[in-house]
């Protein structure tokens, strides 16, 4: 078993991040160093890595706490070599934030089967396969916990996602058979669904005029920071949430299950 204490509830456990070289991921990662874990992130390109590392402050090799394996979450022979040098390096996971994911924001006619077959490698297919190829280094720690990366649009429809969104359900949906079906190893499994959260995802999909009336949308009147899901991700893959499997937090500021102050629900334009 691990160590944990209530300065580190992290410390000296083992926890896979993909996508890790920025936003989400990234800030997960840098949180659960600063409460003393092992970390590895992943990503598609050596320069963002190595961007990763010197952001996390601190080298990425023999000894260090933080390594960089460089794997395309899409693809499984990248995932089967993900977890041999995660064998090799550790012998163990004790949690993965199946983070990685890619945003393609198009109405359904304009969707093409390339994009089609690209978000649902990444965001379903990568997923599920992360989780899978993990399993054995999950047990070999005697259970530990999952967190999928899903998202506040599979709880409402957007005209502009529609295979983005359904490969966020789908991912929420593995939570909870995952989660049923992994609780007698000791697994948890649980998603998380960030609403409006400045990435380099949301800036590229929201032009800087319209921040404005996204804002306006959120009860908590702001947009999210990437270390407002990070914080909700470190707690779901601590022993503090021990006893949380097969679950979905919205991380959303409100935006999901409330009107904003002030907000007329009967005002036709509003609605």
């Amino acid at each position: 078993m691990t160590n944990t204490d209530s300065t580190g509830t992290h410390r000296d456990r083992v926890v896979l991040i993909t996508g890790g070289t920025s936003g989400m991921g990234l800030a997960t990662a840098r949180l659960l160093l600063d409460g003393g874990a092992h970390v590895i992130i992943t990503g598609r390109d050596d320069a963002r890595l190595d961007r990763a590392a010197e952001q996390l402050d601190g080298p990425s090799g023999p000894g260090a706490r933080l390594l960089t394996v460089r794997a395309d979450a899409g693809s499984p022979a990248d995932l089967d070599r993900l977890a041999a040098v995660i064998r090799e390096r550790h012998g163990r996971l004790d949690g993965v934030f199946a983070n990685a994911g890619i945003g393609i924001f198009q109405r359904g006619e304009e969707v093409t089967e390339r994009d089609f077959d690209q978000l649902v490698a990444v965001n379903f297919k990568g997923v599920f396969f992360t989780i899978t190829r993990a399993l054995p280094l999950l047990d070999a720690a005697g259970g530990g916990s999952v967190v999928i990366n899903a998202s506040w649009t599979l709880h409402r429809g957007m005209a502009i996602s529609p295979v983005y969104s359904a490969t966020k359900a789908a991912v929420h949906n593995l939570a909870r058979t995952l989660g049923s079906d992994l609780a007698p190893r000791g697994i948890r499994v649980n998603s998380v669904s960030p609403g409006f959260i400045v990435t380099e995802m949301f800036e590229g999909a929201v032009p800087e005029e319209a921040r404005g009336a996204v804002v306006a949308q959120v009860p908590m009147g702001r947009l999210g920071r990437a270390e407002d899901v990070a914080e909700t991700v470190a707690f779901l893959l601590s022993p503090r949430s021990s006893y949380i499997t097969a679950q979905d937090i919205a991380v959303d500021g409100g935006l999901v299950n409330a009107l904003p102050a002030g907000v007329d629900p009967t005002d036709a334009a509003a609605a």
